[in-house]
């Protein structure tokens, strides 16, 4: 019969877990890891599993209350932009769910308050009936430049896209040759246009402090990422985050 410290000894080797400041490996040779420390390890995955729950859910409900929003605007007013963007949110809502787990995540409070930050803003805009700076064709277009942006960037990136900074495995093929977040640019590019066509105070306080955001997430991603030998090689390859020449 299979004692109960061997079973947890079996499931031991099946688990990898790593912090930011705090890594922690359970492999093969961890046959002998004390019931009480595996429980509590157990206990903190589960607990990480119901916050990744936890921010799906709240990711696609600001998505359906967007959509929701961006519908009844495109039916009174036949505008576009709003529905380019709404197409921008949802490759986010889905590459949020299809992501594969991390190999080492960031879970700093730090990093989760500029994540929660980047994500927050864009799906709370809203529809403006003011006098817009750039005519509704010419946003449309710079909608869809980054729009396309964002789909060749997930092309490259796959199952890899994480909202908290955290390794899901290199990429450096595609856009990604280019620059080192492309996808964040595709974002930036569909705010901007967004937010040209729907000007008021209410959306520059969202989209702006989020915008800034993703910059600075940027940043935490590749202070998470460089631990990786591999992302070190890619920097020295690909020498701009975003725009080349500037950032």
């Amino acid at each position: 019969m299979i004692s109960q410290t061997s079973k947890q000894a079996a499931a031991a080797t099946r688990l990898r877990l790593k912090l930011t400041g705090d890594e922690v490996t359970l492999g093969s040779g961890d046959a002998s890891l004390p019931g009480r420390r595996f429980d509590r390890l157990r206990r903190r995955i589960a607990t990480w599993d119901l916050a990744e729950l936890a921010s799906r859910a709240v990711i696609g409900g600001l998505f359906s209350t967007l959509a929701w929003r961006i519908g009844v605007d495109f039916m009174r007013t036949m505008r576009i932009t709003g529905l380019l963007l709404l197409a921008s949110e949802a490759l986010v809502v889905l590459m949020t769910i299809a992501r594969r787990r991390a190999v080492l995540v960031d879970r700093s409070w730090a990093a989760r308050l500029v994540a929660a930050i980047s994500l927050a803003g864009p799906p709370l805009v809203r529809p403006a009936a003011t006098l817009a700076l750039l005519p509704d064709t010419q946003a449309a277009m710079l909608s869809a430049g980054g729009l396309l942006v964002i789909v060749a960037g997930k092309v490259s990136l796959g199952r890899s896209f994480g909202v908290v900074p955290a390794n899901r495995g290199i990429v450096s093929r595609g856009i990604y040759r280019l620059v080192r977040h492309p996808i964040y640019v595709g974002y930036l590019l569909t705010h901007g246009a967004f937010l040209l066509s729907h000007v008021d105070a209410w959306n520059i306080c969202m989209l702006v402090p989020s915008d800034a955001m993703l910059l600075v997430r940027a940043v935490y991603e590749e202070r998470t990422l460089c631990r990786d030998p591999q992302y070190v090689s890619y920097c020295s390859r690909v020498r701009w985050r975003m725009v080349p020449g500037v950032f």
